[in-house]
């Protein structure tokens, strides 16, 4: 009867492994903070445990079989495993995007779901210093590019979700819409949702114009009628 060894780097269970989960661990929390801490669906428990998983499969993957191998008869081919994790995790992926009015919402928490998954890989396969350069890349990406497109892009026109409500019956839908397009914005989506207990109208509009909207939105809360007024960039929606 075999030894059986239940702790130890031949059977794939050493401080190796252990090192490597929690590595995986560590990096997939920060890039789940980040989520968090933006208030997003998919956010610091989801993407750790995501990334953690997938650095599980991935050593289930290269250690999980030894067992059953004999030579010349059954081969391992511990790539199929791993390709199953990318594709598996599409499932997560796609539950967090949706469309509403046009609107694609959710794609960049997708995105960061895929890459916590090829960061615990990376930890699992051996492979420490790209999971840390891409989890940097992670922080750089969504908090460094933001800033540098508005740069890029502050001589073009921004497009701009205004939201207003109103009462109903006081000519105040006629009003907001004049003043916005003697403002110079162009209105690309308009649609509204009435209360029929308090006969209030909130009202969502969808805005392509000049960058400086402060003068606009002073002007649609002094309009008669108007009870608030908020604003939000479109490109917020894509997260």
């Amino acid at each position: 009867m075999n030894d059986l060894v239940t702790f130890g780097e031949p059977t794939g269970q050493g401080w190796t492994q252990i090192i490597e989960l929690a590595t995986a661990l560590v990096l997939c929390s920060l890039i789940g903070l980040e989520r968090e801490l933006k208030q997003k669906s998919a956010g610091l428990r989801t993407l750790t445990l995501v990334g953690l998983g997938a650095a599980l499969f991935l050593l289930i993957s290269k250690y999980g079989f030894t067992d059953v191998l004999v030579e010349g008869r059954i081969v391992l081919d511990p790539s199929r495993v791993a390709a199953q994790i990318v594709s598996g995790v599409g499932f997560i992926g796609g539950g967090l995007i949706f469309v509403r009015q046009n609107i694609v919402r959710g794609l960049t928490t997708a995105a960061v779901v895929w890459v916590s998954v090829a960061v615990g890989c990376a930890c699992a396969a051996g492979l420490p210093l790209l999971a840390v350069f891409v989890t940097a890349a992670h922080f750089l990406v969504v908090y460094g590019y933001p800033p540098l497109l508005r740069l890029l892009t502050r001589s073009r026109p921004a497009t701009t979700v205004v939201r207003a409500s109103y009462r109903d019956g006081e000519g105040a839908l006629r009003d907001i819409l004049e003043l916005v397009t003697t403002s110079g914005y162009v209105v690309e989506n308009a649609s509204t949702n009435r209360n029929e207990s308090t006969k209030v109208i909130d009202l969502r509009l969808r805005l392509t114009g000049p960058r400086q909207l402060a003068a606009v939105l002073t002007g649609l809360s002094e309009q008669p009628g108007v009870l608030s007024v908020d604003t939000g960039e479109e490109s917020d929606g894509e997260e």
